[in-house]
């Protein structure tokens, strides 16, 4: 019987697990990819991140998870009126299938067992513990005291459990050879109307130019991508020899008030899986806090399970707050985004 089973090895899980580990409780996390896995992200780490890793995982993220050009110095923003907005502060550029591994590594080497390859399908609740049906090369059950979903939004797991449908929003985004005139170093965000329903992006990785748009509907993708590409060449002279390579992923939709699901008794979500998420999807900072909230509130009141959600809910309240502000600064540069407010 484990105290603690956490379901995804993202940043969210990964500092849930280590931190309730080291606490000296019995944990499993699961991950339905294979590790080292691939994630589709930006890959940009802003200065909030960088403290957090620090904090929980105790040094700096290591060089090898980095990519070219290493510093990034901060977003430029463009709002749905063309107007340009710098926002400067140290971050890092790094690959995400690097990060999200060196991260299980350190939650490991602290004594959580790790299973990839592994699936959560279903739970049955019982008095003082959870039965957690997992599917790898079979389909088995494990006991635990308390679960942590950490899966993210294309999760099956909270889908199954609580019958949602969540509302996604689809990213598409391309890897290219080629030439622009924009400074590398900085992560720029496109907030017309006429370039994305969402928003549209672009940064550089290891000398690859990354082009990206965002759609409510995702049969939206091609017409949008290639309206990004036309403004791009026109604006910053965007040249691309060759495409390298192509994603898709998805994104929660977030709504006024920024809506919170910490769940209920003996299972808690995090990051993604519970709501949280920053602009622009920046959601490793986000990710990261609330999971290590959440492992705090189970360490503190591990034999009170009434009592966890309204201590996970009060320790992530300053990460909702800034949440809200984030989402409130977009909203001032973008209708798009107008409802935020």
């Amino acid at each position: 019987m484990y105290d603690i089973i956490i379901i995804g090895a993202g940043p969210t899980g990964c500092t849930a697990a280590k931190k309730l580990s080291e606490s000296g409780y019995k944990v499993l996390l699961v991950e339905k990819f294979k590790l080292p896995r691939y994630k589709s992200c930006s890959g940009v780490l802003i200065k909030k991140t960088m403290d957090l890793v620090s904090l929980y995982f105790g040094e700096a993220v290591p060089s090898f998870t980095m990519c070219t050009p290493t510093e990034n110095k901060g977003m430029v923003f463009t709002s749905d009126t063309g107007k340009e907005y710098k926002f400067q502060q140290p971050g890092l550029n790094i690959w995400r299938s690097s990060f999200d591994n060196w991260l299980a590594d350190k939650a490991m080497k602290q004594g959580v067992e790790i299973r990839d390859c592994t699936t959560a399908i279903s739970c049955e609740a019982k008095e003082d513990s959870v039965i957690l049906t997992l599917n790898g090369t079979k389909r088995y059950t494990e006991t635990t005291r308390y679960i942590i979903d950490c899966e993210g939004v294309v999760g099956a797991f909270k889908r199954t459990l609580l019958n949602q449908h969540p509302t996604y929003i689809t990213t598409f985004q391309t890897f290219n050879q080629g030439h622009i005139d924009l400074d590398p170093h900085y992560f720029y965000a496109y907030l017309q109307p006429e370039l994305s329903e969402y928003d549209a992006w672009f940064n550089v990785k290891d000398e690859q130019l990354v082009l990206g748009v965002s759609v409510k509907n995702m049969h939206k993708i091609d017409y949008y991508y290639e309206q990004f590409l036309s403004f791009m060449s026109k604006q910053h002279h965007l040249q691309i020899d060759k495409e390298l390579r192509s994603e898709k992923w998805l994104m929660p939709r977030i709504y006024p008030g920024c809506p919170i699901d910490y769940g209920t008794g003996r299972i808690l979500f995090a990051g993604e899986a519970a709501g949280f998420l920053n602009p622009m999807g920046e959601g490793i900072s986000a990710g990261m806090e609330s999971g290590y909230c959440a492992a705090c509130a189970i360490t503190e009141h591990f034999d009170s399970s009434d009592q966890i959600c309204t201590d996970y809910k009060k320790r992530t309240q300053s990460l909702k707050t800034y949440m809200e502000r984030q989402w409130n600064l977009v909203a001032d540069l973008s209708d798009t985004f107008r409802e935020m407010k």
